[in-house]
């Protein structure tokens, strides 16, 4: 898999993705996250990307003609597994369930907008419209980091042990539900004058599993 991710701040993340389960995985060679500065298609000599918004308001704006020319040098053949995906407000909102949608494909293209907004017209060459959820953030790149860590951790081998996916929170769906997974303890066994559940040290797996499941949310979504 491979994410390329289009920003006015590029390295503002590398940090995060170069760390822990996405580092490995990009050394082992499972997953590529490239990061982008949109200001290198801009046309000027101050490498100007926004400008005031048509029929005036407050902030910047920033040009869909500098965005279209990132996405058709980062993009000049795309195919049906390439998925191009803008971070916006007026997106869907992001869960586990598209997370496993777009774990499918080998490619996606993230555009993290800055500022008031990216010209809508942006919308036209763009697969689908992606947020976080009801809430603002100064700039697109956290949203980003979300979708290429929990689309990742769906790759086959990026997480070590692939059964913890397959029973974490949210791990699966029936009835328009899902599970939120069970609590967790670790040592010491007591702490504060609270103890570890007993049945947890019982060594009975079959009971412990039973506890579990019966520990497990459910969440509508």
């Amino acid at each position: 898999m491979t994410f390329d991710i289009l920003s006015l701040f590029p390295q503002a993340l590398s940090a995060y993705y170069d760390a822990s389960i996405l580092g490995r995985a990009q050394k082992k060679g499972i997953i590529s996250i490239a990061n982008h500065d949109i200001r290198d298609w801009a046309t000027d000599k101050h490498r100007r990307v926004d400008d005031t918004p048509y029929g005036g308001g407050p902030g910047m704006v920033i040009r869909v003609d500098v965005v279209h020319r990132a996405l058709k040098a980062l993009c000049r053949r795309k195919n049906k597994k390439t998925r191009i995906i803008l971070l916006t407000p007026r997106g869907k909102i992001f869960d586990q369930r598209v997370a496993k949608r777009l774990a499918k494909y080998e490619r996606i293209i993230l555009i993290a907008g800055r500022y008031e907004a990216i010209d809508a017209r942006i919308d036209r060459y763009v697969d689908e419209k992606i947020s976080l959820g009801n809430f603002i953030l100064t700039g697109g790149e956290l949203a980003a980091a979300c979708v290429v860590d929990a689309v990742s951790r769906l790759i086959p081998r990026v997480v070590g042990k692939e059964e913890s996916v397959a029973d974490e929170s949210f791990s699966s769906f029936s009835n328009g539900s899902t599970t939120v997974e069970y609590p967790q303890y670790t040592r010491p066994e007591t702490y504060d004058h609270r103890s570890v559940p007993k049945i947890l040290l019982s060594g009975d797996h079959r009971v412990i599993s039973a506890w579990r499941a019966g520990k497990k949310q459910i969440k509508k979504i």
